[in-house]
């Protein structure tokens, strides 16, 4: 007879935590060793969760919709399948951890909440909330009196995150008002900074309203923190890669055959990327506070687009580490993995640098907002046949070139226009210097 616990696993780099979106397998089921039993959400992407045993689920320790700390305990399996019970917790060490959790929680966004989000108190009941209802309940105005007495489906009785939405929902749909601005601090003093006023917004029968998903949420908060934090600047390249164009015209047919995959032309951008980042080390670097750290991997991230409409940005690890045919596979995997949702979180972490391309919509510059805590990302344009002027020893003369528009954007705080300029001034010249005879 074996007992073992079942604990968040890690799931990538600065990942601490995740959300219990669903469970797949239920009290008393039996799984098998790497069957996935739930399905957990971080900030990076949703992904199922398998089992580390054989065995029989004797006990879920964590609900849907809570937020658990990597490491610690959601399950308890029977190893060997005997009917045997999970120990249990004494009730004053649960509603101690529950009260610390709350407390913790309170606290935590204390500092960041909006002026017009009141405070919750402390549950009197005992109850337990999850840190994230209690931000569910904080962000749509609902006071703990309310909490207190909405019925939950959770374990215990546990309010879930299913539970909340649909009673927001409920509660929009009565009429219910709209959250009391905090009355200013008794001392007079004046707020650090001004609350942002929301605008109105207004609807017509004609109109049709689209609920955010969670991903589409996440870029947006993200978007946004990104601008606040870093002041964006940038610049703009127009680079020949007629040689380019004409290598992998040669090339492509024989790599499909040979590796049955498209060579496009991103893996050829992020190798000149990586050169560029070779010489100008201080763009692969992340700001902390005030310290630069230098970074001493070159993990490029890749813009792809989803079937959804929303993007997402798998990381190429090492990338200067990888030969062309290397970064190529890469890309073509991540990309593939990508639209099928089968991602992994630490496929999307570690990211030093990135590159979006915008060329793939017909787009012929962007400037692409920064990935925190990045200080640098570079949007590739589409390229387009054009007259230019091409210099030979008998002298200028006019023709069609293959032109396109490098745009880097960059945090002026550790990037300056000299080095932000060169950098992408370096990419080009790498285009532009091809080597038509190498192989892949």
């Amino acid at each position: 007879m074996a007992l073992v616990e079942m604990v968040m696993p890690k799931m990538g780099e600065s990942i601490m935590e995740g959300t219990i979106l669903s469970w797949l397998k239920k009290v008393g089921d039996t799984i098998e060793q790497d069957e996935s039993v739930l399905e957990v959400a971080t900030d990076k992407v949703d992904t199922e969760v398998p089992s580390t045993h054989a065995g029989v689920l004797k006990e879920i320790l964590a609900n849907e919709g809570d937020v658990v700390e990597v490491g610690k305990p959601i399950a308890v399996i029977s190893t060997d399948g005997a009917d045997v019970p999970a120990p249990v917790k004494p009730e004053a060490e649960v509603v101690e951890k529950a009260e610390a959790l709350v407390a913790e929680a309170v606290e935590a966004h204390s500092a960041s909440a909006p002026t017009s989000a009141p405070v919750l108190e402390k549950p009197t009941s005992g109850r337990f909330y999850s840190p994230l209802v209690l931000n569910i309940a904080r962000e749509e105005g609902i006071p703990m009196a309310e909490l207190e007495a909405l019925p939950g489906t959770g374990k215990e009785g546990r309010v879930t995150k299913k539970d909340i939405l649909a009673f927001v929902k409920t509660r929009k749909s009565n009429g219910a008002p709209a959250p009391v601005a905090t009355p200013a601090a008794s001392n007079g003093a004046a707020p650090s900074k001004p609350a942002s006023q929301p605008v109105a917004v207004s609807f017509s029968g004609e109109d049709e309203i689209i609920e955010m998903d969670r991903m589409r949420k996440m870029i947006a908060e993200r978007m946004v923190a990104s601008k606040q934090t870093s002041p964006h600047v940038t610049s703009f390249v127009e680079a020949d890669v007629t040689t380019v164009v004409k290598w992998r015209g040669k090339h492509k047919k024989a790599f499909m055959e040979r590796e049955g995959q498209a060579l496009t032309f991103t893996p050829i951008f992020i190798e000149a990327v990586v050169n560029a980042i070779r010489d100008y080390p201080m763009i692969n670097v992340q700001v902390d506070g005030n310290k630069i750290i230098k970074k001493g991997s070159i993990n490029v991230g890749m813009a792809v687009a989803l079937p959804t409409g929303n993007l997402i940005v798998p990381v190429i690890k090492n990338a200067d580490q990888l030969s062309l045919k290397g970064i190529a596979l890469k890309v073509n995997d991540l990309a593939r993995r990508g639209r099928d949702n089968k991602l992994t979180p630490d496929d999307l972490s570690g990211g030093t640098y990135t590159v979006s391309n915008v060329g793939s919509f017909g787009n012929v510059m962007g400037t692409p907002i920064i990935m925190q805590p990045q200080v640098g990302i570079l949007a590739l344009g589409a390229i387009v046949k054009k007259p230019s002027v091409i210099e030979t020893p008998e002298g200028d003369l006019i023709g069609i070139r293959h032109k396109m528009f490098l745009s880097h954007s960059y945090d002026h705080r550790v990037v300056d226009g000299a080095l932000g300029g060169m950098f992408v001034r370096r990419v080009a010249d790498y285009l532009e210097k091809f080597d038509p005879e190498r192989a892949i």
